[in-house]
This record gives C-alpha cells, structure tokens and sequence, in this order.
C-alpha cells in the first residue's frame, strides 16, 4: 500500500529528537505560554519575515482570531474562493459574517478578474485562499483592497513557506492564518495554528483574543496572573508539547519543503507528456507542493483503479462550497461559480510527503501511464 501521508514514517526518522523535544517540555513543569511557545513564535516571525505572530490552537481559530481582530461581525461580508477548505467559511460564520464567493481559475485559485463584482458596502475583507501550496495573484487583490478600503486576511493553511515576488504568503495582507494540522507543510502531532501581522495593534489585540480577552504576558513575555478580559476573546492557546516539536520541525522545515520540490519534479518528468492537467508554475511563484493536484474528466474511472492497485489519493475538494447543504442558503441562483464545480468533478490528488519514496513515485506514475491507456 502507497498511503497518500505517512506519519510513522517521519515518527520513526525523528522520533528521538521528538522525544526529547517533548520530555524536555515537561520537565519545565509548564503546559501553557512556557519558554517553547515563547521560542516558537520568535523564530516563525524571524523565518517568515514578519514583525509580530501569535501562535493558536488550530488553523481554523487563526482565521477566526483574525476576524475578530478586524471587528467583522454580524451581517459583515467576507470574499472568499469557491474552492477551499470548509474552515474557511466556517471560520466566516463563526463570527456572525456572511461569505461571499469569487469563482476559481484553472489553477484552482480565486480569480481575482471576478472579486469586484461580489464587493458591497457590507464588505469588509476578502480571504485569499493559497491553495495546494501556491499563491494567488496578490498584486491585484492589493490594488482591490485600496480601491474599496478592505483588509486582507490571506489563508496560508497549505502554502507554508510559498513565496509571491520574493514575498512569503501571510506577510502581503493584514494578517496571515496558518494551520499546523499533522498533514501540513509543517505539522504538528496535535493541532495548532498561527497569526502573523505588521500591525502592532492587531497583533495586541490578537494576544488577548486566544486566552478569553486577557492580557497574558508584559513586555518581557512574563506571564500575567490577572484573571481580568479586557475585550471578548476565545480559548485558542497552543500547548508546550505542541510547541516542542513545532520548534524541532520548524529548524528542518525547508529541507521538508525542498524534498516535496524534489518528488513533484519526478511527477512532472514522468507525467509530463501523458493527457492530464498538471499544476501550475508560474515564474513570481514559488510553489511548495503540500499538495500535488491533477485534473482529467475521467478522475472517478482514474480513483477507482490506482485504489484498486493499493495506491490511495484524495479529492480537494469533491464539493464546492456552495453546493454543500450548510452554505447552500447563501448562494442561491448564483450562476458564476461554474469553474470550481467543473474543476470539483475531476480534480484528485498524488501522494506528495517528504518520506515517499522516490520508487514509489515512479510506481505511480506507471500505474496512471497505463490507466490512461485503458480509458
């Protein structure tokens, strides 16, 4: 069986300094905003080139932290792609904010062509989505933002470390939303998340919304015991432990970015000249590949057949947003999301982890090579 992620095989190439990492966390007798929370925020801001970040319980409450940060509330509207993941809008509803949504591109990203149309005096931000590890087309979202005076909140769940014109996503917006669910670019062995910002007002007022409203820390990152919320806030902290092995695996990060690098272009070599749509490149763009994302029409036929062999895939996303029963409501008779319920019904997704191996890859290119004989 080729999985489509392994964590035991990672767990096993580093599990000594893992647990060490840990150990060492508990022997300091803290389990919340100890020294490891307060090291990894510094060294993400530092590798990332940001000013100021605030590490969260999960991608999810990053996004929501940042809405709140923003006052984006009750009857808001928030622009948003059609191809995402569900946190994304969940995340909008969550506080109360209604989406609002811009067809994809052929590279599955919002089409920034179609973002103005959706714009209303009840708008207030959009959320770039930089999807499978690429980045959207910033430039002109920028230049949209300044033109209706909107706030940018970009969501770098899968586009850890991707670059657009020699800037890191989540440092282009207002705020930047990142996800360190297990799978991710860098992943934790729980959950957790992070906020990054230029803003010093944001990123105080975001401190005080993961921890109820509280201010936790002086100027010198001592903790604060005054049980007293200055503003509502929400439970959204990221634990020592987490913290640990988010430092551990922050220091390898970009030779996991680089083997992912490595595995795509063996996809590209061996897939290059057979009838399927590859991802993009594109040269102001530097894509990290958390996800190697194909399309052919006949995806479901293509599915069917590499499970059968033991070789497993994904589809991101089956259904777009606004086809789901939860979001249905929302857009009704909008008849401009046509592109992303094409892409829906034939995109699927290869293997694409830092410990696949390189002859499992090119098992899997032989086995599309003959499907695509066959169909």
């Amino acid at each position: 069986m080729i999985k489509f992620w392994s964590y035991n095989r990672e767990f096993e190439r580093y599990k000594k300094k893992i647990f060490s990492k840990i150990k060492k966390s508990l022997k300091s007798g803290q389990i919340f905003f100890g020294n490891e929370l307060f090291e990894f925020e510094k060294k993400f801001i530092t590798r990332y080139k940001s000013k100021y970040g605030v590490a969260v319980g999960s991608g999810t409450d990053a996004l929501i932290i940042a809405l709140k940060s923003l006052d984006i509330k009750k009857g808001d509207e928030v622009i948003t792609a059609s191809n995402t993941a569900i946190p994304t809008i969940s995340a909008i509803r969550s506080v109360g904010a209604i989406p609002k949504l811009v067809d994809i591109k052929d590279n599955y990203l919002i089409d920034t062509s179609k973002i103005e149309r959706e714009i209303s005096k009840k708008t207030k931000a959009i959320i770039p989505v930089h999807l499978y590890g690429q980045t959207c087309d910033m430039d002109k979202i920028i230049k949209i933002s300044k033109k209706h005076k909107l706030k940018i909140i970009e969501d770098c769940a899968q586009s850890q470390g991707a670059m657009y014109k020699n800037k890191f996503c989540g440092t282009i917006g207002n705020l930047g939303c990142f996800s360190f669910y297990p799978t991710k670019i860098l992943g934790a062995y729980g959950d957790g998340g992070f906020v990054l910002t230029n803003d010093y007002y944001l990123y105080k007022k975001i401190k005080r919304i993961r921890f109820y409203g509280i201010e936790t820390v002086d100027r010198n990152n001592k903790f604060i015991n005054k049980y007293y919320a200055n503003e509502d806030g929400i439970n959204s902290r990221l634990d020592e432990i987490q913290a640990s092995i988010l430092n551990f695996k922050l220091s390898i990060v970009e030779k996991l970015i680089l083997r992912r690098k490595h595995i795509a272009k063996l996809y590209f070599k061996e897939l290059g000249s057979v009838n399927l749509k590859l991802p993009e490149l594109r040269s102001y763009s530097d894509h990290v590949f958390h996800l190697f994302t194909i399309y052919h029409p006949q995806r479901n036929k293509i599915v069917k057949e590499l499970n059968r062999q033991s070789i497993e895939t994904r589809v991101i996303y089956p259904y777009p947003i606004q086809k789901m029963k939860a979001y249905q409501k929302f857009f009704k008779g909008n008849k401009r999301l046509k592109n992303s319920e094409i892409k829906s019904k034939g995109i699927f997704c290869l293997p694409i982890y830092p410990e696949l191996r390189d002859k499992e890859v090119i098992q899997i290119c032989k086995s599309i090579k003959k499907i695509l004989k066959k169909i």
